[in-house]
């Protein structure tokens, strides 16, 4: 074993997913692990809510903050990945992936589509502007496009009675190849459901010719039975990333996702305290009886929330635990009560997987700070070391 427990056979070290590189040491015993089966296993999970559709990975926001190069090895096997930034769509192609790439919002200048054209993306038309961009396009390459309808989400696309006419402006253009038809979805991770969505979209496009793209995670797994037959591509992101779309009604165990970031570090010390003493900035813990904690080298400078208040779960050696007091810019404290056996160099998962495979859901870390998982992910600090096994 390696310094702080870590098998160096195990892993690929790559640095920050971001691109800060720090593979010369590892000061704090903080680091993240992405876990690249379970990508897998969770896409696969995707598939199966369609088996005739195909999907898109979407990785945008550098894969959820696992960083594209480290998710594309579990990944790979989409029939195509959705983004928004050009310069990720660059780095799939020199990972020499060579199927579809997806802009999600297309593209937000004319010289766009140059790009677009030279690395073969397809790409979302939302707006009258991004029609006008192609109109005035010259190129010997017509585009793939997907034209988004807003049927009720109400940020990007064309309303419902306006979309016939941007699908008649697209179809008339020499730049335009394929027109796919697709929109999003408000509220398929709550009771009031895609239904009303659903039927704005068939009302207008039921006679359109092109494929479908429909499904977001939610819509996959709640709503299989409506949206299988009409997602020619579905779009699943966050479940893909090991997160319930709709927690905390689900846990990602019910859909049977499984976690694909681990935030680990170590105590690197202890304290015993006696009845009456506080713990951290504010004293906002006051331990009622003598209890040993331990101080984890993690804080909200490494992405943890610091609204996680006392209480919130983490595990030591692989046993749930809480938190007590207030997290700090490198360090929270947790109570030993349940492993009274630990001590310097035990292992913590702030969320994830431990080694001794006890799982720890980021969402449920994620709703204890008020927050959501996919910012749990994206919000990963830089100076956090990301390994991939």
């Amino acid at each position: 074993m390696g310094a702080f427990g870590i098998n160096p056979l195990a892993f690929i070290f790559v640095g920050h997913p971001n691109g800060s590189s720090n593979n010369c040491s590892m000061p704090r015993p903080i680091h993240a692990t992405i876990h690249t089966s379970a990508l897998s296993h969770n896409l696969s999970r995707a598939r199966q809510s369609a088996p005739d559709a195909k999907v898109w990975a979407i990785v945008k926001a550098n894969a959820y903050g696992h960083g594209i190069e480290l998710a594309f090895a579990g990944l790979k096997s989409a029939d195509g990945f959705a983004l928004l930034d050009l310069d990720e769509a660059k780095r799939l192609r020199a990972l020499d992936w060579r199927g579809p790439i997806l802009l999600l919002e297309g593209c937000f200048d004319a010289r766009d589509l140059e790009v677009c054209a030279r690395l073969g993306l397809w790409h979302v038309v939302h707006c009258n502007e991004q029609i006008d961009m192609l109109a005035a396009h010259k190129t010997s390459q017509p585009h793939r496009v997907f034209l988004k309808m807003n049927s009720g989400m109400n940020r990007l696309g064309f309303k419902p009675e306006r979309y016939r006419a941007a699908w008649t402006r697209l179809n008339a253009l020499p730049q335009v190849d394929e027109i796919s038809l697709m929109t999003h979805f408000s509220d398929a991770d709550t009771t009031k459901g895609i239904s009303a969505q659903l039927r704005a979209f068939d009302a207008v496009t039921h006679d359109l010719p092109g494929e479908r793209s429909l499904s977001n995670s939610a819509g996959n797994l709640r709503h299989t039975g409506a949206l299988a037959a009409r997602s020619d591509w579905i779009r699943p992101g966050i479940a893909v990333y090991g997160s319930a779309p709709d927690y905390p009604e689900h846990s990602a165990g019910h859909w049977d996702l499984q976690p694909t970031m681990t935030l680990g570090s170590q105590i690197i010390a202890t304290q015993t305290l006696q009845a009456g003493d506080t713990v951290g900035y504010g004293s906002s813990f006051t331990a009622s009886d003598a209890m040993r904690i331990g101080v984890v080298a993690c804080g909200y400078a490494d992405g943890y929330p610091r609204h996680c208040t006392t209480g919130t779960p983490m595990l030591v050696d692989g046993v749930r635990c809480r938190m007590v007091g207030r997290v700090s810019m490198d360090m929270v404290t947790v109570d030993l009560t349940p492993v009274p056996n630990a001590g310097m160099g035990s292992d913590v998962t702030l969320w994830g997987r431990a080694a001794d495979g006890a799982v720890l859901s980021i969402d449920e870390v994620a709703h204890a700070g008020g927050t959501v998982g996919y910012e749990l992910m994206c919000a990963l600090g830089q100076r956090v070391p990301v390994v991939a096994e």
